[in-house]
């Protein structure tokens, strides 16, 4: 299945996300968050395509809330969790960082997932203990372990809860440098490939970390939330925080000084 799933991933980046890149306008969802055409026309593509993998329903970002509530309560045995485009507001703009992203969850913990940038055709994907890699090479790409203190993070303050967090966030972090462009899927992608080396997010929707949270574990990565320590179980379904780390050493460090500076 994971290959088909694959297969089925860049055949709609082909043929919806691609040939409307610079080519469609956009309007603004309820939430402010950016909508595009190629948005509803990938995520439409998905809902035709899954239907050939198996029987499993799909929840897509670009469905109302209501009907997402609905969907992930009465299919715990089974569910796709769809972002069509991953940084829409890159791709409006023409920054080449945006991604689609494709689970398949059981029971609240992934199984399968899916991440491509089809501007650079990288192409990440696990299977629940059987590993993650990127165009068929296993991840992490990179596996050379920087000191906290040259430690390049991801961060997107603007998410964190905490404003105390935040402030030391930008004043005092422990890391070397910190990074955010956009594109919470492939944040997941980096930190697997050992691009990134930490990162911590305030809160993620469902569709954000559905794919990449797995893909991240299966490089042997070590992730939490704000809240607790097991992230699969957290309470925050459709909004839930990471902290993360690819290399236990940094992720101890990592932690411990995020949860003493909330």
């Amino acid at each position: 299945m994971l290959n088909a799933l694959i297969q089925l991933v860049r055949d709609v980046a082909q043929n919806e996300v691609m040939p409307r890149f610079l080519r469609v306008g956009s309007t603004r969802k309820q939430d402010g968050s950016l909508f595009t055409e190629a948005d509803l026309a990938a995520q439409n593509a998905f809902a035709e395509g899954l239907k050939n993998l198996s029987t499993y329903p799909m929840l897509g970002e670009e469905m109302s809330r209501h009907e997402q509530m609905q969907l992930w309560q009465n299919n715990p045995q089974g569910l796709w969790v769809v972002d069509p485009i991953d940084g829409t507001t890159n791709f409006i703009n023409g920054l080449p960082h945006f991604a689609l992203s494709v689970a398949l969850v059981k029971n609240g913990v992934s199984q399968l997932g899916v991440i491509f940038n089809p501007y650079t055709n990288e192409m990440y994907a696990a299977e629940r203990g059987k590993g993650a890699h990127m165009n068929g090479i296993p991840l992490p790409l990179k596996k050379t372990l920087n000191p906290l203190s040259e430690a390049i993070a991801g961060v997107e303050v603007k998410y964190l809860r905490s404003g105390k967090l935040a402030s030391r966030m930008q004043t005092l972090a422990p890391c070397g440098s910190q990074r955010s462009m956009g594109s919470s899927t492939l944040d997941w992608c980096y930190l697997a490939s050992g691009r990134y080396d930490v990162y911590v997010h305030g809160g993620q929707k469902l569709w954000d970390y559905a794919a990449g949270a797995l893909i991240f574990e299966e490089a042997g990565g070590q992730l939490a939330t704000l809240e607790g320590d097991d992230f699969w179980n957290g309470e925050h379904v459709f909004s839930r925080s990471a902290i993360a780390a690819l290399q236990p050493e940094l992720f101890t460090a990592w932690l411990n000084w995020i949860r003493k500076n909330q």
